[in-house]
């Protein structure tokens, strides 16, 4: 399949070249030795503003799973030191991508958080998925690989620490579910798996609509709903809105699973819903970052 290639921008942050971004400024670390792993990614406590703004970032990257160069997203608290920082993968819905993951200020709420010291320092990072539910509907395009194998060996190249947990919105939460299963049918389970509005559809006919699975059996065999313990021994946290299309299946999903969290809020499929949400999915991930590190 090759060797991944790079773009000069990634080359240039591996050795630790200050990107400035228009929100804010970081700097990527490379990380050869041990020490990275031994770090304990806490606030710095440099920038302790109830409104500090998130670092964010984004660099192109060859996917040799997926066969093309994707998006690699950073959202991370400023003011905290990056090397060995916990990372939850951050997952995007149907039609969606790494830049516009962070939904319901998902970063925005981090960042506060951990300049007011409520929660340890923990970042996201996205990737482009796209629109075939975080699996290899389409031969040679395997975005599940992808999180699997190349996403630990970005973040370790980069002197961040590895995933601890995954957190997806809607398609995105139907493939956070699935990245939980495959880590744990691997041995090597996460600590959390956060799904916002998760993409739990009920009915094969209504599933075809997106063209996301060869068959009804494909479907079937990945479906969360039909794997309700396949997520091993992580920590689940789900949060849905009373209005949303996938009520039915997520609630379901609640009552045979019930997870850590299950919050049904007044509301939507929408980042409305999402904004109401996302400081408790903090709160939530940020228990599990505590003892990734």
């Amino acid at each position: 399949m090759g060797e991944p290639r790079y773009s000069r921008r990634t080359l240039l942050a591996a050795i630790g070249v200050v990107v400035a971004t228009a929100i804010g400024v970081a700097t990527y670390v490379s990380s050869s030795s041990s020490e990275a792993s031994q770090q304990i990614a806490t606030a710095d406590r440099a920038t302790n503003k109830p409104d500090a703004k998130p670092t964010i970032r984004f660099e192109r990257v060859y996917s040799a799973a997926r066969h093309r160069e994707v998006t690699l997203a950073f959202y991370l608290p400023t003011g905290t030191n990056p090397r060995g920082l916990p990372m939850s993968i951050l997952l995007h819905g149907l039609h969606g991508d790494a830049r516009h993951a962070a939904i319901g200020n998902i970063a925005d709420v981090l960042t506060a958080a951990v300049a007011k010291g409520s929660v340890p320092a923990f970042g996201f990072v996205a990737v482009d998925g796209g629109d075939n539910y975080w699996h290899e509907n389409v031969p040679g395009d395997d975005p599940m690989a992808m999180l699997l194998d190349e996403v630990p060996r970005w973040l370790k190249e980069r002197g961040y620490g590895e995933p601890f947990a995954v957190t997806g919105v809607s398609m995105g939460g139907f493939g956070s579910l699935l990245y939980a299963r495959r880590r744990a049918e691997r041995g090597d389970p996460i600590a959390a798996a956060a799904a916002i509005s998760p993409g739990l559809i009920t009915t094969w006919p209504e599933m075809a609509k997106r063209r996301a699975f060869r068959d009804e059996a494909e479907w079937t065999s990945l479906d969360p709903l039909r794997h309700v313990k396949a997520t091993g021994p992580t920590a689940l946290g789900v949060w849905i809105g009373d209005r949303d299309r996938f009520i039915e299946g997520t609630r379901r999903f609640m009552r045979e699973v019930r997870p850590e969290v299950s919050t049904v809020k007044s509301g939507g499929h929408d980042d409305g819903l999402y904004r109401k949400v996302t400081p408790d999915v903090v709160q939530f991930l940020a228990k599990y970052a505590k003892r990734a590190v």
